[in-house]
């Protein structure tokens, strides 16, 4: 179904005229937990400071913050204490000749900033139980194909029943009774329907990321057309500002950026050719399904899609996305480096195409 399609849709179905508050759970702390720290401490930590440890160093264990609060001999390992820097990270950065973890070896400035950057952000861990001594070494089956047919992801998609909401709802279209029927649940009425000058306003906002003029604020007010919200909704889908406002929400999804960050931020090269790819695409109501596949293979099709005006080759422009990644200038690993790279790569292209955070398999399997 093309893109537009799906946005005037939506529209038309009354969420607009329905203001509703909506609460998205932000899993970034936990996302950034699971590939930059619990996968450092139990590759270079656990030896020594955990559950599995043969005998635990210093009476330190880092597998739990309950533990890693506790801390060891010399006290907390991440509570700055008299204006100290935390245990842990003074351990890390070898500034204490009689205090350097992991001992072997340095690790890279990156991962330092990395656990820094977890302390000052509240030192998230997920709820889970102390893990018992020795526990962590053993594995318990799992049955993939059972948990595959039983999670709920993974079931089919089914017709829903259509919810019978309270007599007093609005109900203009099929959507707004699930939206009632949930407002409903949890105690809360529908609001009133916005008047049109705040409907023209919201609509040009969320459609094309700017404001209405006066003179189509005052044009929409006095066309009594019964079709005059369509034509509002029909004439903003037709702005080139409406790929403009929408291609910014997918660049968010691939992690779109003009530098690669780090100490010295350098450019990257041509990023602004994916950026107006984006666009373009926004803009020519390119079908969903199009689109995903010229970000996947679009330099494999055998009749990609051609611009319409100067013929070069659209569809290979969306495999640009795979150029942004996370970088580091000049890394001590290049081995390390390029895999923490493709690593990125693929998380996106998990959390992007298939709603899947298969991230967490490059240091855990099923268990």
């Amino acid at each position: 179904m093309p893109i537009k399609t799906r946005i005037k849709r939506q529209l038309l179905l009354g969420w607009l005229l329905t203001p509703i508050s909506l609460l998205v759970a932000d899993d970034e702390k936990k996302t950034f937990f699971e590939s930059k720290i619990r996968p450092v401490l139990a590759e270079k930590c656990y030896d020594c400071h955990s559950g599995q440890s043969q005998k635990v160093k210093g009476g330190l264990r880092l597998d739990h913050i309950s533990l890693i609060k506790k801390g060891g001999d010399t006290g907390s390992a991440i509570e700055a204490i008299d204006g100290l820097e935390p245990l842990l990270l003074e351990a890390l950065s070898y500034e204490n000749p009689d205090m350097q973890m992991p001992p072997k070896e340095k690790l890279p400035s990156s991962v330092l900033a990395d656990f820094k950057r977890w302390i000052e952000g509240g030192a998230y861990w997920p709820e889970e139980a102390v893990p018992d001594v020795g526990a962590s070494v053993a594995r318990s089956s799992f049955d993939l194909e059972k948990r595959r047919k039983e999670h709920w992801c993974w079931q089919p998609i089914l017709k829903a029943k259509l919810p019978s909401p309270s007599s007093k709802a609005i109900i203009r279209k099929p959507l707004d009774a699930f939206i009632q029927a949930a407002l409903g649940e949890h105690g809360i009425a529908p609001a009133e329907p916005a008047d049109r000058r705040t409907w023209i306003r919201r609509v040009y906002f969320d459609l094309i990321g700017l404001p209405p003029s006066t003179d189509q604020i005052a044009a929409f007010l006095e066309d009594s057309a019964p079709d005059a919200f369509e034509k509002v909704v029909d004439e903003l889908l037709k702005s080139p500002h409406f790929g403009e406002k929408w291609a910014r929400h997918w660049m968010d999804l691939v992690r779109y950026a003009e530098t690669c960050g780090h100490e010295f931020d350098y450019p990257l090269e041509h990023p602004h050719e994916y950026r107006d790819y984006l666009i373009r695409a926004f803009n020519a109501d390119l079908p969903y399904d199009q689109l995903l596949i010229e970000h996947v293979a679009g330099d494999l099709l055998e009749k990609p899609r051609r611009h319409p005006k100067d013929q070069f080759n659209e569809s290979i422009i969306g495999t640009g996305y795979w150029y942004f990644h996370e970088a580091v200038h000049a890394p001590t690993d290049p081995k390390q480096d390029n895999a923490d790279r493709i690593e990125n790569q693929l998380d996106v292209f998990g959390k992007t195409f298939l709603g899947l955070t298969i991230g967490c398999a490059r240091c855990h399997d099923h268990k």
